[in-house]
């Protein structure tokens, strides 16, 4: 078979089969988009995290022998739970709505490869070319059109890849149009109790598929639609996006004591002011607005601003999980996307100030609680912010996942994950959040920028974190 070759990371393809639920487990079933679904059919990028795992006294031979078709076995246990993942987005012409359709028998591609690249160099905290580990990311299958113009889009693939002697990744590249990333953890830390890995695997709740839970009292549903009956098929079918090839990923970890001083910093700011006694603002709060702030400060001299406004409003998306919300009534095993979209707006010069994650902070916080109040606001911008990344560039600053979602909680029996990453994450507009593997109350923010920025954001982010340090 092929090899997938990077500058970085060779890898060679050993198998190709499909893995799909036990046979007659699951009763052929077609469960309607949602209005939280139907924007992401639109989304330019398919969603792709990774795990690193550490084996350093296995063979290839062993893993294939030993691990591998208990790895095989258990996926297939969990997506009978998890069914949507191995079934198709039917995407048929107007009027039709989309849906998710799973019929007997269907599965999705996994892929089994081997890799001699240095296993402990791909998981080391250095800024790394973006393109460098994708040979370990499988490709999802093409789009299949009918002949009467229906789409047939499949989910999700994994791919399997072994370095002997050290170690081997889980990659899954998925479509976030069948559920958003609670529902794609769930599965993950599923899959992974079902392979022997939790002792409390009794007590996974199973998923949620009922989608008359999800209510549109604002008539979203039509609306969206409509948009995307109008949205050109050819990017529904292959999501298609530009990634700069002198970009690096980088992964930094914020301590706890890091981010209490965030939080103190904030607080004190704001008492000074004479605004409250006190303030409460989130871990989510004060790492977002450090990430932006060094991410404004690291492109101020950038060619990307000549000829822009010197005081040009900038952008920070986040996403609101509707779960949490108690008005809604919506169960936390709901299976789907459930997410609000909200859109934080503070003037270039604040941000770069002296008073700048102050500044983000507030307006962040200001977004969240709009939006815990009346969460349908975030609602209607769902089918245009994807748009939006285009039309504003580098004004736009968006936030991928969370450190609620437990990434390193996923233990098939041989640890926690010594990484894990989100690979889409590949450009200046995403910055990714995640719990932290070792560190308590820490976080870990993904970052992508060009070498030159990189090593700017990096000087201003230690500078930020020594300041606050001293001042405490």
């Amino acid at each position: 078979m092929a090899n997938k070759v990077n500058d970085d990371t060779v890898v060679k393809i050993i198998e190709k089969c499909q893995v799909g639920p036990p046979p007659a487990s699951v009763p052929s079933t077609s469960l309607p988009l949602t209005f939280f679904d139907i924007p992401f059919l639109s989304c330019p990028v398919t969603c792709t995290r990774i795990f690193f795992y550490e084996l350093p006294h296995t063979t290839t031979t062993h893993f294939l022998q030993t691990l591998l078709p208990n790895l095989k076995h258990s996926l297939s246990l969990t997506l009978q739970h998890f069914f949507p993942f191995s079934s198709k987005i039917v995407f048929p012409p107007k009027p039709q709505t989309p849906h998710i359709l799973y019929s007997q028998g269907d599965t999705l591609p996994f892929i089994v490869a081997e890799s001699t690249t240095n296993f402990n160099n791909l998981v080391c905290n250095i800024p790394r070319d973006v393109t460098s580990l994708y040979p370990i990311v499988p490709d999802l299958p093409q789009t299949r059109a009918l002949e009467d113009g229906t789409l047939l889009i499949p989910p999700m693939a994994i791919q399997v890849t072994v370095f002997p002697n050290s170690g081997f990744t889980i990659c899954i590249n998925f479509r976030h149009a069948v559920t958003d990333g609670k529902a794609f953890h769930s599965f993950i830390k599923m899959w992974s109790s079902m392979c022997g890995g939790s002792k409390e695997k009794n007590l996974f709740a199973l998923p949620l598929h009922d989608r008359d839970i999800i209510q549109d009292p604002n008539g979203f549903n039509p609306i969206f639609l409509d948009s995307l009956w109008n949205f050109p098929r050819e990017f529904i079918m292959n999501p298609i996006y530009n990634i700069p090839n002198d970009n690096v990923r980088h992964r930094l970890v914020l301590k706890s004591e890091h981010v209490e001083n965030l939080k103190r910093l904030v607080s004190a700011k704001y008492q000074s002011l004479g605004l409250e006694t006190s303030l409460h603002v989130s871990t989510f709060v004060v790492t977002c607005a450090l990430v932006w702030v060094c991410k404004v400060k690291s492109s101020s001299e950038d060619n990307i601003r000549s000829g822009d406004d010197d005081d040009e409003e900038l952008y920070l998306t986040f996403w609101v999980d509707c779960r949490y919300l108690a008005e809604l009534k919506i169960p936390l095993t709901y299976f789907g996307n459930c997410l609000v979209n909200g859109i934080a707006a503070v003037k270039r010069s604040k941000l770069e100030g002296q008073n700048g994650i102050f500044e983000a902070a507030i307006a962040l916080r200001s977004k969240i609680k709009e939006l815990q109040c009346e969460p349908y606001k975030g609602a209607e911008t769902l089918m245009s912010v994807f748009g939006k990344f285009a039309t504003m560039g580098h004004r736009m600053t968006g936030i991928a996942g969370s450190p609620k979602l437990g990434a390193y909680e996923s233990d098939f029996g041989w640890g926690k994950p010594k990484l894990s990453e989100v690979l889409h994450v590949n450009s200046a507009e995403l910055v990714s959040l995640s719990d932290c593997r070792n560190k308590e109350g820490g976080i870990e923010v993904g970052v992508a920028f060009g070498r030159a920025q990189m090593q700017k954001f990096n000087a201003i982010l230690e500078k930020i974190l020594e300041d606050i340090a001293v001042h405490d």
